[in-house]
């Protein structure tokens, strides 16, 4: 995987990004401070929070005009923050760790998903049963892997590289032969897989089974942070905010999301939201009692323990120079309210 680039995960699609609605009476555009947020790939309902946001006028509320600003496979989200492009970004727990080894200065300020939505992929009746059978087995994955799941599934469950085989993000492949599995998320590809293939295929979320990074994160400039940690509260308190706002009723985002990228159609928003309130993707683990965006310093020592034991991090890494907790952690009644 390319430094920073944006993790390849989801459903394709295309589309333009998104701008704040007009200024409420309350409210003048001229009088918000302006910030613009990068995602991680093409609008989707793993980013409902951040257009609910927006659409409801939830950033305006606290002082702010953004901008969304889909990201995609050829899109390195960590050059456009670094680059004073975009001011927030949608990362990723091993990212921001080995961001901190290659000296690039960013922070994660808030971890959206308690769970990371990926998984592995197989077809029912073939004598797969657990996520250990698999070992052995031919397995279609992205480059991203190399760096983030892949060495963890070899370390814990002796999976070996001869098993690799590249996954360019669409089923027919695995559709193609039984004997393949495929990399995927739990709220978008097992859809497609259904909806293509006519079978239900066997999922197995590779958080269940040990591997604990955060997901769908919200990284900023240490610079940002140093000199306007107010700008960068009131953008995590709410995107907090919107993402209740959207677990509750996901409607306004997802038109924002169907106008970024009309590809995506209504179940597919409707099964992913599903799927992230099934598994508590946003609402389990701490966030539970912290709020959404909690992070602990015990799971992301737990996290790179583990990725030192796959050999993804050098054993002498400051992991903690990856994160701050200053912005989130409040609880689930001060975002709610």
């Amino acid at each position: 995987m390319t430094l920073g680039s944006s993790i390849i995960t989801a459903c394709s699609g295309s589309g333009s990004s998104t701008n704040s609605p007009s200024a409420s009476p309350a409210a003048s555009t001229s009088s918000l401070d302006k910030a613009t947020f990068g995602t991680n790939w093409y609008a989707e309902a793993e980013h409902g929070g951040f257009y609910q946001a927006v659409a409801k006028g939830i950033y305006k509320e606290h002082g702010l005009d953004v901008t969304i600003k889909m990201g995609g496979p050829q899109v390195n989200g960590t050059q456009l923050l670094m680059a004073g492009a975009i001011d927030f970004f949608m990362g990723y727990g091993a990212d921001a760790i080995k961001s901190v080894e290659s000296g690039i200065p960013k922070v994660t300020v808030a971890a959206i998903f308690q769970k990371d939505p990926q998984a592995l992929i197989a077809h029912p009746n073939v004598g797969v049963k657990t996520l250990s059978d698999l070992k052995g087995k031919p397995i279609l994955v992205s480059a991203v892997a190399y760096s983030t799941f892949w060495p963890f599934l070899k370390s814990k469950y002796g999976f070996t590289s001869d098993q690799i085989h590249s996954y360019n993000f669409n089923p027919g492949p695995f559709l193609a032969d039984k004997n393949v599995a495929q990399q995927g998320y739990i709220t978008s590809e097992p859809y497609a897989i259904e909806k293509i293939g006519g079978f239900k295929p066997i999922v197995f979320l590779l958080a269940d089974f040990g591997y604990q990074p955060y997901a769908t994160t919200i990284e900023t400039r240490k610079e940002l942070v140093n000199k306007n940690p107010n700008l960068v509260q009131r953008f995590v308190d709410a995107s907090i905010k919107g993402w209740y706002s959207y677990l509750e009723n996901p409607a306004p985002g997802n038109e924002l999301i169907k106008k970024d990228n009309p590809q995506m159609r209504d179940d597919q928003l409707a099964y992913g939201l599903s799927k992230l309130k099934e598994y508590k993707i946003i609402t389990g683990g701490d966030a539970a009692t912290k709020g959404i965006g909690a992070m602990t310093d015990q799971r992301w020592q737990s996290f790179f323990n583990s990725m030192v034991q796959g050999g993804v991090f050098k054993p002498n890494t400051d992991y903690k120079q990856a994160y701050t907790m200053k912005f989130a952690d409040k609880g689930v009644q001060a975002y709610k309210a």
